[in-house]
């Protein structure tokens, strides 16, 4: 027969007992807690506001492309960037409040074209402020001086290869300023440019089949015709049969 256990010794049993649960539920708690805190640590750091990137400055939409010349470049420049960070060009780009211009060291007409002329038709090529701007513009205003003609003939054989670079680059903008140039060329140089035409008519055949490109390719097959005369029609015509004379 079993002898009843003493009042003492049952109270004793209850307290070691109720503390080991109060420790194992006090545990369970704690891992829990900390469970739910590496659950939210995780789910904040994947969340869409965290990985949001910040909002675009408002400045960025006005030269989205622009560039410091003068600054450290995160890969070798260009050619024509290089020289026009040295100072190599004898003009300067000023900003206005409507737009822009340059601003020469001395007048244009008192320059030589050889290399400058080159190395502007190079820049047209260039993809980010403010070389696209200084290239283009400043083509365009050594081509107004009085002598440009017989300044520009002599360079042709060098500067077409470099017009056609612009002409074939897979950039529309690059490919506009070239057609521009082209045009800007031809009325300077008149006839002198028939014998060129031929290297440069293909890549304006292909770009022909653009339809964003038809119309202004056009017009500048027109403009060789007018300043080619009836010589450059026959150029044209052999590399692009389906141009329509402006003489029709």
């Amino acid at each position: 027969m079993q002898r009843p256990e003493c009042h003492s010794a049952v109270q004793l049993r209850n307290r070691l007992t109720g503390n080991c649960d109060q420790r194992t539920s006090s545990s369970t708690q704690v891992k829990h807690r900390t469970t739910v805190q590496r659950s939210s640590s995780s789910l904040s750091a994947s969340s869409p506001q965290s990985a949001r990137k910040p909002h675009p400055r408002p400045s960025d939409k006005l030269n989205p492309k622009t560039i410091n010349p003068f600054g450290e470049q995160p890969r070798a420049p260009s050619a024509f960037a290089a020289i026009y960070s040295k100072g190599g060009i004898p003009c300067r780009l000023v900003h206005g409040s409507v737009k822009h211009r340059l601003q020469w060291d001395c007048p244009p007409e008192n320059l030589a074209f050889d290399p400058l002329l080159i190395t502007l038709a190079e820049g047209l090529r260039e993809t980010k402020h403010p070389y696209t701007f200084v290239s283009k513009e400043g083509f365009r205003e050594l081509l107004l001086v009085s002598d440009a003609a017989e300044k520009a003939v002599p360079l042709l054989p060098r500067l077409i290869p470099v017009l056609k670079a612009a002409l074939v680059h897979t950039d529309d903008d690059v490919f506009e300023r070239g057609l521009s140039a082209l045009m800007q060329l031809s009325g300077v140089v008149g006839p002198s440019l028939n014998d060129h035409l031929k290297h440069l008519l293909t890549s304006l055949s292909k770009r022909l089949m653009d339809k964003k490109f038809k119309e202004p390719i056009t017009n500048a097959l027109q403009k060789l015709e007018q300043h080619g005369g009836s010589g450059s029609l026959v150029v044209i015509k052999s590399k692009i049969p389906t141009y329509c004379s402006i003489c029709c």
